[in-house]
């Protein structure tokens, strides 16, 4: 699973041959939080813990789309 960013407290993450929808991981010490990279919605987990995070993603939803792409490639 690639690291695209880290911050202080987490890091940002997408897991290759994950489910849908398109999605990435913030992950800090004893916590997850998924969100969608469509609107960034929340997913599961607590939001309040993604500040920062949700800030970088919203700057940066092309580079999370690519790499969705790139990781999760429809298997026939």
């Amino acid at each position: 699973m690639p690291t695209l960013h880290r911050l202080p407290n987490c890091k940002i993450a997408i897991y290759a041959d994950d489910h849908n929808p398109p999605h990435f991981h913030i992950e800090g010490k004893g916590w997850r939080v998924l969100v969608a990279i469509d609107g960034l919605r929340v997913l599961a987990g607590n939001p309040s813990k993604a500040g920062a995070a949700m800030d970088w993603a919203a700057s940066n939803t092309a580079l999370l789309r690519t790499e969705w792409q790139r990781l999760n490639r429809p298997r026939g």
